[in-house]
């Protein structure tokens, strides 16, 4: 029978003691070391898996701010391509209104000036919708801008051409506000206040001060003032061109007949007289005799 080994481990303490034998075999000795170097290479294994968890979380972080700062960008541009689309929109209907101004096109071919865009506006809100989908669609809504920004380009260019050899017609066109209010009744079908039966309105009644200032809206000639029981005090101005300009319900009227009158003259003074429920100003612009919508006309911001 063979003699079993052994290995022993003697422990000599730091002070003053007895030391100790432990005596362990060869067989329990290769157990312990198998069982210590499993322990170590898990460890080791645990411990690589725990580093290479704070890289990958690391680069998550990473990946979760650019997300944010993408998300932020995204944000931007949309809120960017919505300000552009609403410049467009602004320049469309100045475009419009300009137009018809030179005669390039009649009103009949176009929605009413100022009052709002056509399908390509529709086409580049929902293409600004669609980009918080996916950042693919970013680039066409973009390329529409851009056609549109080239088309407008395109058609204010000519306009510049033409009004620069038009430009006494240019003055002789009623283009700004006649005096500073908000529109009570627009240019169109209605119902009567005083009737209460549907009547066609020829002109924008604006609601303002009593007193306040009213101008001529283009260059011209007064061709009469009257005060009679339905528009009170009235003043008919010619800016030739076929063009004309009413000013209804006046207080006071600083100008008379045959007097030239340049656009942003002070020509009356806001009242309520006529047939009138409050003081505001009734105005109107005629074209070859025929009334029409004064909006289509104007260009300045109200």
């Amino acid at each position: 029978m063979a003699e079993k080994k052994y290995l022993s481990l003697i422990i000599i303490p730091h002070k003053r003691g007895k030391a100790k034998t432990i005596t362990i075999s060869h067989q329990a000795s290769r157990i312990i070391i198998s069982f210590f170097v499993t322990f170590l290479v898990i460890f080791i294994y645990f411990l690589a898996d725990y580093f290479s968890m704070n890289i990958t979380r690391a680069k998550f972080n990473q990946l979760k701010s650019e997300n944010q700062e993408q998300k932020k960008v995204i944000a931007s541009y949309e809120s960017s391509i919505k300000q552009l689309t609403a410049k467009i929109q602004t320049f469309e209907n100045y475009a419009r209104k300009l137009n018809i101004m030179a005669g390039l096109r009649s009103p009949e071919a176009l929605k009413e000036a100022g009052v709002g865009s056509g399908n390509e506006a529709e086409e580049l809100s929902t293409g600004q919708a669609n980009l918080t989908g996916s950042l693919r669609s970013t680039n066409w809504p973009l390329n529409q801008v851009h056609r549109k920004v080239e088309q407008l380009e395109q058609n204010l260019s000519t306009l510049l051409n033409f009004f620069e050899q038009q430009r006494t017609r240019l003055a002789q066109t009623p283009t700004i506000w006649p005096t500073v209010g908000f529109i009570t009744s627009g240019y169109g079908w209605r119902i009567d206040p005083f009737t209460g039966k549907q009547t066609f309105h020829k002109g924008i009644d604006i609601a303002t001060n009593l007193g306040n200032p009213v101008v001529a809206t283009a260059d011209g000639v007064v061709v009469e003032t009257r005060n009679d029981r339905i528009g009170g005090k009235t003043i008919l101005i010619s800016h030739g061109a076929g063009l004309s300009t009413i000013f209804y319900h006046l207080d006071k009227i600083l100008v008379r007949p045959g007097q030239k009158v340049k656009r942003g003259d002070i020509i009356g003074l806001v009242g309520k007289t006529g047939k009138a429920l409050g003081p505001h100003l009734h105005y109107e612009v005629h074209l070859n005799g025929k009334a029409v919508n004064p909006l289509q006309y104007i260009l300045e911001e109200e």
